[in-house]
């Protein structure tokens, strides 16, 4: 692990959550336990905690329930895991690359065979399959998976690169037929449009999605991994048809970014979840220094972080650091 202290500083707001644990994801599962996955460092497994409290996860142990193939699938890079129940089950969404094509990136899926995702065995359910009408999806560089359920169906939404060169990073969605393949071809929601989505590389990705009084909102992330990655927006009613584009709204700038007098860098990829009274709680990582010695893809100093997600006048997230919980 990098020195923090040599590095930059802890404040009052960036104590991390939990450390070296990027791109988290929890889950409020309906009995009151929370479940925490994340991608670790050496991009090589797949974790998982539980505990009967949000702030319980930090002190929980962790338990390794998949391990990287040594060639082949899911060989290299394994990243941003999700833990869902859906269809009456428990799956674990994440992305992966092969040992001699890391940059062969594409979303797989495993399904625990119990109730007890802690304790019971998990099995691999292969690639995410496409629609029968889709011969697009998944044939480039694709990750970074979410669930959403709206009004009984469940929807799909991932990054997925186009175009030549490195790519350009865009965001899809589609329905589900099943946990393992969806029902309709993807529908394009959002691409890199402004100046603070194309630092480095030109990326949409790391969607996630939060409702409140009747309304959808996906938050994204942007540019490359170092100090430039950021928060971006975009916002649906739930009433509305979510295969439309037309619909969603996509705020102007950022709503989340790097705030060197509070000591975060490159917040991003964060996930939702909720504390019992109903509080709306962002978790996301963030460095605590601004720079980085070679790839930031590699430096492994990625915390979770949590903050508390307050509402303004309009219905509408306030993310501040001020709201951090610690």
């Amino acid at each position: 692990m990098q020195e923090r202290a040599r590095n930059g500083k802890i404040t009052e707001f960036n104590e991390p959550f939990i450390e070296q644990r990027a791109d988290p994801y929890v889950l409020r599962h309906t009995d009151g336990k929370y479940y925490f996955t994340a991608s670790v460092p050496a991009y090589d497994r797949i974790i998982l905690r539980c505990a009967d409290s949000l702030l319980g996860l930090k002190e929980a142990k962790e338990k390794e329930i998949w391990h990287k193939h040594e060639s082949g699938e899911m060989s290299r890079h394994i990243w941003a895991p999700e833990i869902h129940f859906l269809f009456g089950k428990w799956y674990i969404y994440f992305a992966a690359g092969e040992r001699d094509n890391m940059w062969k990136i594409r979303p797989f899926v495993l399904e625990c065979q119990g109730d007890d995702p802690m304790k019971d065995e998990w099995v691999e359910m292969g690639k995410i399959r496409r629609s029968d009408d889709d011969i697009y999806s998944f044939d480039s560089f694709s990750l970074d998976a979410t669930i959403l359920e709206n009004k009984g169906t469940f929807y799909y939404i991932w990054a997925e690169k186009v175009s030549g060169g490195v790519g350009i990073s865009n965001l899809y969605i589609a329905k589900m037929e099943s946990a393992t393949k969806l029902a309709t071809a993807q529908v394009l929601l959002t691409t890199p449009d402004y100046d603070w989505e194309r630092v480095d590389i030109w990326v949409n990705e790391g969607p996630a999605t939060l409702k409140h009084d009747g309304r959808i909102f996906l938050t994204f992330s942007a540019s490359a991994t170092g100090e430039c990655y950021c928060m971006g927006m975009l916002s649906v009613g739930e009433d509305e048809d979510l295969l439309d584009p037309r619909l969603w709204k996509k705020e102007r700038y950022p709503v989340l970014r790097s705030d060197a007098g509070k000591g975060f860098y490159g917040p991003g990829h964060n996930s939702f979840t909720k504390l019992p009274d109903g509080t709306d709680v962002c978790v996301f990582h963030a460095r605590t220094y601004r720079d980085i010695e070679g790839d930031p893809l590699y430096d492994p100093n990625r915390h979770t972080m949590l903050m508390k997600v307050l509402w303004d006048e309009k219905g509408y997230p306030v993310f501040d650091y001020e709201n951090v919980l610690r």
